[in-house]
Parts: structure tokens; C-alpha cells; sequence
């Protein structure tokens, strides 16, 4: 079997539109699994910075400690979340399967 080429059942039914589709789908996922994170983290960047600036204070470790406990706060409050969101979208993945390779 050559890449593009026919296959055991019939043709590939996978076309421009589904892979399109398939990678906004994914583009989905990521970003409702790295949003909740990065949202967190840049706005404690944020309050970080502002008092920093205001005291004059410039130590990179009291930066990064805030924001790590932020993170893991944010891991553990929407972990579940995002668990049960990449399971269903790779379940969604595999039951795809059979259609698109003509089944």
C-alpha cells in the first residue's frame, strides 16, 4: 500500500475538509488545556511584576515560586477537566478510525 494509494476495504476517505477539521479539533483541545494554565500564570506574572516595580524588589525566585504554586493550584482544580477532555477527544480519535479508512 502507497501513501495515498488505495486500501484493503476501498479507497482512504480522508480528504482536505477532514484533516482541516481533525486539526481545529485539535487546536480545541489544546486550548482549552493550556488556557486555564497560561491565563494564571501571565496574570500573576502580571501582579508579580506590578508589586516588584512598586517595591523596587528584583529577585527572580519571587517570581517563579508564586507562579509555580499558582500552576499546581490550577492543575489540581481542573485536572479532572482536562483529563476527561483529552480522553474524549482521543476515544473521538479512534472510533474515527474505521470511516475514515473507507470502513
Amino acid at each position: 500500500m502507497g501513501f495515498g494509494g488505495a486500501f484493503i476495504a476501498g479507497e482512504l476517505q480522508v480528504t482536505e475538509q477532514t484533516v482541516i477539521h481533525l486539526a481545529v479539533q485539535a487546536m480545541m483541545v489544546v486550548i482549552k488545556l493550556a488556557g486555564p494554565i497560561l491565563v494564571v500564570s501571565l496574570v500573576v506574572g502580571l501582579v508579580i511584576s506590578l508589586f516588584q516595580s512598586a517595591t523596587q524588589i528584583n529577585d527572580y525566585t519571587f517570581t517563579f515560586v508564586p507562579k509555580l504554586a499558582a500552576v499546581a493550584l490550577v492543575l489540581l482544580v481542573t485536572g479532572h477537566f482536562m483529563l476527561v477532555t483529552l480522553t474524549t477527544f482521543t476515544q473521538g480519535l479512534f472510533t474515527q478510525i474505521p470511516h475514515l479508512l473507507g470502513g
